[in-house]
């Protein structure tokens, strides 16, 4: 399946408890067509001590969030929008739908 959502994306999430939140793609997974979007969906993650956190204890972490419930921001009007794939110079590139620019 093609992912509309690229990492690097500025998304708002559209469903869920987190409806509303603006930030940033940090990471997506295409098996699980889930996304991590920076500093929404924080858990708390219990880790041992280790060479890189040698203190432990409980950490905050970005969880992933479906795919499904995230849409693109317009980078014109700032709101939310679908996107979809036209050639534009021999290339094939994602535009907004709402203001027909390329993304």
């Amino acid at each position: 399946m093609k992912l509309k959502i690229k990492t690097g994306d500025t998304v708002v999430v559209t469903a869920g408890d987190h409806k509303g939140s603006e930030g940033k793609v940090v990471k997506i997974d295409r098996e699980k067509n889930k996304a991590i979007v920076e500093g929404i969906n924080m858990v708390s993650k219990h880790e041992k001590p280790s060479a890189q956190n040698p203190q432990g204890g409980i950490v905050k972490k970005e969880a992933p969030i479906q795919i499904s419930n995230l849409s693109l921001i317009d980078p014109k009007s700032g709101e939310p929008t679908r996107v979809g794939f036209e050639v534009r110079d021999g290339k094939k590139v994602r535009v907004a739908k709402k203001s027909n620019e390329v993304l």
